[in-house]
């Protein structure tokens, strides 16, 4: 029984192992699966050089231009006027913004103006005699004088007895005296420069303020400044009246802008230069962010591509008899998605988009709705 299983075991190996070498025999002759070839259809642009003007962008925040910070240079109560001293609070040019309680300095300048006066009044009598000729013009300087106004400008000396006279008797110092005191009386009036809008506001009405002691700040909101660094290169082409396009974060508003100013020197560690662009519009407010684009210069017999068509060589690719190929180029300027390229032969196919995977020697196939008229490069 056991020598039956062995043969019959032996024998199916044999047959098993004939199959299997046939299988092997077969499959050996059996022609290899051809790949087919992928070719990747692209967008392609036909260059045609032109004069690109180069655009610098810059962003930066408004400020404006005119700013008064508002400091004390006496001390007072801050008495209530016709407008609240509050952030947000309008006032027109001449308007009052501070008005500080001064009847008690008014009172020493009063007296200092009425000693004035009667120092004048005791030499009237020697004018008459010694000085007959210059006698009436201080007689109409006191029939002008008023305690309730501004002290008026002595009379002019007329020879070198008159000025020996009129100083001797210490008629000039006690009127520069009076003038001092009253300029500093107008100091308890702060009075608005511009039409404009209090942005900040440090004392209240009632506070006892002190010399020194900053009130706030007050600005014009006609007209802002962005404060923009531009590189070091630009520094030579970037113009003063120069037109900007300046737009808000969200690209749905446009303000037209020009520059003011720009620095005459390098900031060493940046290597910018600074640029003020002045701009006015109603919607504006201090400390919006904008974004500029201000022309720079123009670039002759170049085109602008996307920047990331540009390999790490500093070549793009080209397509010549449905094969991609490389050439080197020279990029003239880089803006944050762009590049303007100069000396690219006029004609030269290229691609408009970016081929994943692309490689010199490529199969490609332009795509058929390209049209030199729509899609060349300007």
């Amino acid at each position: 029984m056991r020598k039956i299983i062995l043969s019959v075991l032996g024998v199916a190996l044999i047959v098993g192992a004939f199959l299997f070498a046939n299988y092997l025999i077969a499959n050996k002759n059996k022609p290899k699966p051809v790949v087919p070839k992928v070719v990747k259809t692209v967008l392609v642009d036909t260059v045609q050089n032109t004069t690109i003007p180069i655009v610098i962008a810059a962003n930066g925040n408004l400020t404006a231009k005119q700013r008064v910070e508002l400091y004390s240079e006496v001390q007072g109560i801050f008495k209530t006027g016709s407008k609240l001293f509050k952030p947000g609070q309008k006032f027109n040019r001449g308007e009052t913004l501070i008005r500080l309680d001064a009847s008690e300095y008014y009172a020493s300048v009063q007296s200092a103006k009425s000693s004035l006066y009667n120092n004048i009044a005791a030499i009237m009598p020697d004018l008459r005699l010694d000085f007959p000729d210059v006698f009436q013009k201080w007689q109409n300087y006191l029939n002008g004088f008023d305690l309730n106004k501004s002290t008026p400008v002595l009379p002019e000396v007329s020879n070198e007895k008159e000025n020996y006279f009129i100083t001797g008797r210490g008629i000039v110092s006690a009127y520069y005296n009076v003038k001092n005191l009253e300029q500093r009386l107008t100091k308890y009036r702060i009075i608005a420069p511009f039409t404009g809008i209090l942005t900040e506001a440090l004392v209240t009405e009632g506070t006892l303020v002190r010399n020194g002691q900053k009130l706030g700040e007050f600005i014009n909101l006609s007209i802002y400044e962005m404060e923009v660094a531009i590189s070091k290169s630009f520094a030579d082409v970037l113009k003063e009246g120069e037109r900007v396009s300046l737009t808000n974060l969200d690209h749905t508003k446009t303000y037209e802008g020009k520059v003011s100013r720009v620095n005459g020197s390098i900031d060493a560690t940046t290597q910018t230069i600074t640029a003020f662009i002045e701009v006015k519009h109603s919607d504006l407010k201090e400390g919006m962010y904008l974004e500029a684009n201000l022309n720079a210069e123009k670039v002759e017999n170049a085109i602008e591509i996307d920047r990331n068509l540009l390999l790490d060589g500093e070549e793009i690719y080209v397509v010549n008899d449905s094969l991609l190929d490389v050439i080197a180029v020279k990029p003239a300027h880089f803006s944050s998605d762009k590049v303007v390229l100069k000396d690219v032969p006029n004609g030269t196919i290229i691609l408009r988009k970016p081929v994943p995977g692309a490689y010199a020697g490529m199969h490609v196939r332009a795509a058929k709705n390209n049209t030199t008229t729509n899609d060349s490069i300007q």
